[in-house]
């Protein structure tokens, strides 16, 4: 059986994608919130799903505060679809 993304297969890192999917973008402060995550590990796990090219992660400023956007790329977009697939079979839910 096709093994599950281990990348997405963090809850955290699960959830971010799981939001992305259903926004253009979103900043780290809803981010934050909506996972219930500390800053630092929140961090963390964006700058790997920024690595695997999942999402893509802005630093700048609104107004004088620094502001962190983030969004899914395609290709995050065809893995998250991939690993829910995955996760059909496993749960034998095949449509």
């Amino acid at each position: 059986m096709k093994e599950l993304n281990p990348l997405l297969h963090s809850q955290l890192r699960l959830a971010v994608m799981s939001i992305l999917m259903s926004v253009e973008e979103t900043d780290f402060v809803y981010l934050k919130e909506k996972t219930e995550s500390t800053p630092g590990n929140l961090s963390v796990q964006l700058d790997k799903l920024s690595s695997a090219g999942y999402i893509i992660v802005e630093n700048g400023l609104c107004g004088k505060c620094p502001r962190t956007v983030c969004s899914i790329t395609e290709y995050g977009r065809r893995a998250f679809e991939d690993y829910v697939e995955t996760l059909k079979l496993y749960l034998h839910l095949l449509i």
